[in-house]
């Protein structure tokens, strides 16, 4: 049995995202994936690195201690979905505090030579179904950070075997018809994850 550890990173239950963030649930669930829903912020989950907490940083594995049950979840998986809307071209302040404090030297990667190798070999597949505020083109021109930190920061400490990005542009002018189309794609693609 596959086990997926689900990161969901909006804080109103009524959103969109939330709705996607069901359909991921619900789709995984019904394949007989075990699932592993960490909304962060039903969780109350603290994203703020303290001062203590980045002097400990490279300490492994004392670094652990204060995220241990956080750094266990994601071992134990073999399969990582991150739920989260895209706000100002990035992850929201949650979701990019769990990156920080969880996403470790001895847990995510490992410094050899100074450089990072990948250390979340457990981590088979790799998903993001997100939502943007602005369209495409805006993204681009931005250069869509929180595309390129999944699949290619994401992605280098994992090394996933499978690798996707779902998205839907433009939700602020999204009709309810390219909302429901978007909600069907998220299925589509947890029933072939």
């Amino acid at each position: 049995m596959t086990r997926a550890l689900v990161l969901f990173a909006h804080p109103c239950p009524e959103s969109f995202n939330a709705a996607v963030h069901t359909t991921v649930i619900d789709t995984l669930t019904a394949r007989g994936w075990e699932v592993d829903d960490c909304d962060l912020n039903a969780e109350g989950f603290d994203p703020v690195l303290t001062r203590e907490g980045r002097r400990l940083y490279h300490e492994v594995p004392d670094n652990i201690e204060p995220v241990r049950d956080y750094v266990e979840r994601l071992r134990a998986a073999q399969a990582l979905v991150m739920v989260f809307p895209v706000w100002n071209f990035g992850y929201p302040a949650i979701l990019k505090g769990f990156l920080d404090r969880v996403f470790l030297p001895g847990v995510s990667f490992k410094l050899v030579d100074g450089k990072v190798k990948p250390n979340l070999q457990n981590i088979r597949k790799l998903a993001a179904c997100t939502t943007y505020g602005g369209n495409r083109l805006r993204a681009f021109m931005a250069g869509d950070p929180p595309r390129k930190s999944v699949t290619r920061a994401v992605w280098h400490v994992c090394r996933p075997d499978k690798m996707r990005y779902v998205t839907l542009y433009d939700l602020n002018r999204a009709t309810d018809a390219r909302r429901a189309a978007h909600l069907e794609r998220v299925r589509t693609e947890m029933e072939a994850f």
